[in-house]
């Protein structure tokens, strides 16, 4: 080998490092042995580790496990970690070994050359930086960790952003009075502020569906080791990491009350990503609710006009697309089939572990990250700027045979549904027609058939049908 290498070993034997590289031989197999995706692990687990080994030399050195110099340079080079310092020192692939050993030993590695680095003293990766843990209880820590932070300081605050953004623009717009659809199909009127109501409170529930699951995101799984019976760990390691942990993120992680089920199951993941799909989901059907109203802006409802953002086409002058929903929805699309992909490696837990963990640590990573941009993308790029086009929605409203429904309770449905099939049929104003076909006053009819009457709740009573 060429100098730019250095000879490293671990228990099968001797390899070649790169010679600038902070990990070492466990880590180089592990790049060696997985040239798959080109993906590796996100910075949002990498910080989390990063805590982790931080949080287990602190409270290795206060069980009196591990020599105070050690533990302050193993947390100094684990702070470094977390900050994302040396996210180049983490080269291997998310499709990995189950467990996600690999990373563990190239956190533990990397964490030992830069705390010996530092320090001068010998620093080991296993017996020091990897003190009573295993792989299998450091990554589904890490897992619930990378996963509470990002909810709480990216997905949360972007959604509450997204339903502040959708409240204003309900008072803005919310007294315009517009024709409901059912089926795609003309239905009775709404107003803009109902319609946006809706989406706001879709936003706020799934704000409220991630609070719900947060308290089983705090039970880690740190502590049982191996195989969930904590050996070679003290008793009282998993209680004390989490308190320095829960000190170090301002977050209230305890212990889990069952390592067996921490480890071999990720029933928290599954549940949060269960979550980010419903949110997804929300986020899509608004999207598409906003294409379709802006669609046109001739041939199309033309309700609204979003922001211009980009030309539209190649070949097409002067056209202009929803470029911000059809990016919403394909990030919805995205987290659908993220959710997949955790359901299936949920199930992987063979016995006393969970055997997909990394691809389950990288695709709930991805849905929130994907689902924070994209909430706040759609707030301030799409709905706080559209514009609303009154005539449009006033002429609909006028041509609308389906408000005869307010006229049942009064002259029955059957005369209803002939005024309506008439007025449809000549493109006639409902209240015109109205007024040829029943005895009631021209007055009594406009009253009776107000839009903003109607979709306030209009006259009770009578009879009502699908949708």
């Amino acid at each position: 080998m060429t100098a730019s290498f250095r000879t490293e070993h671990d228990s099968m034997g001797e390899l070649q490092v790169p010679l600038e590289a902070l990990w070492g031989a466990q880590t180089q197999r592990a790049v060696q042995n997985f040239p798959v995706s080109g993906l590796t692990m996100p910075r949002e687990f990498l910080r989390a580790v990063g805590l982790i080994k931080a949080a287990a030399a602190t409270a290795n050195a206060q069980l009196g496990l591990l020599p105070a110099d050690i533990a302050r340079a193993i947390e100094a080079a684990a702070m470094e970690v977390a900050a994302g310092r040396h996210d180049a020192h983490f080269p291997i692939d998310v499709f990995q070994t189950g467990s996600g050993t690999s990373t563990n030993m190239n956190a533990n590695e990397v964490i030992a050359h830069l705390a010996s680095r530092a320090s001068g003293l010998k620093v080991h990766p296993n017996d020091h930086v990897n003190m009573s843990q295993s792989s299998n209880d450091v990554i589904p820590t890490a897992i619930h960790v990378s996963a509470a932070l990002s909810v709480g300081e990216a997905l949360s605050p972007a959604l509450a952003h997204l339903a502040k953004v959708l409240a204003t623009k309900e008072r803005e717009v919310g007294a315009i009075v517009k024709t409901g659809r059912t089926h795609l199909m003309d239905a009775m009127p709404v107003t803009l502020g109902q319609e946006l109501s809706g989406w706001r409170t879709q936003v706020e529930n799934g704000r409220a569906r991630l609070a719900s699951t947060a308290p089983r995101l705090y039970a880690l799984a740190q502590g049982g080791t191996a195989v969930g019976t904590g050996i070679n760990a003290h008793p009282e390691f998993g209680a004390r990491f989490c308190a320095v942990l829960a000190g170090l993120t301002k977050l209230p992680f305890v212990a889990s009350p069952n390592y067996f089920e921490s480890l071999s199951s990720q029933d928290a993941a599954v549940e949060l990503s269960g979550q980010l799909k419903v949110i997804a989901v929300g986020l899509m059907k608004i999207a598409n609710d906003l294409r379709w109203m802006n669609s046109g802006p001739l041939a199309g409802l033309g309700e609204i006009a979003l922001p211009a953002l980009q030309p539209g086409s190649s070949i097409m002058p002067g056209k202009v697309n929803p470029v911000v929903p059809e990016a919403t929805a394909m990030v919805a699309a995205q987290v659908i089939g993220n959710d997949t992909t955790i359901t299936v490696a949920g199930q992987s837990g063979n016995f006393q572990l969970n055997v997909m963990l990394p691809v389950i640590a990288h695709n709930l990573l991805e849905s929130v990250r994907l689902l924070a941009n994209a909430s706040r993308l759609l707030a301030d790029s799409a709905i706080a700027g559209f514009t609303v086009n009154q005539a449009r929605l006033a002429e609909a409203l006028d041509r609308n045979p389906i408000l005869v429904t307010a006229l049942n309770p009064v002259i029955g449905y059957e005369k209803g549904a002939a005024i309506a099939k008439k007025a449809y049929a000549q493109g006639k104003p409902i209240l015109a027609v109205a007024a040829e076909m029943t005895d009631l006053a021209r007055d009594e009819l406009a009253a009776l058939l107000d839009p903003a009457e109607l979709a306030r709740g209009g006259i009770k009573g009578g009879t009502s049908g699908g949708g």
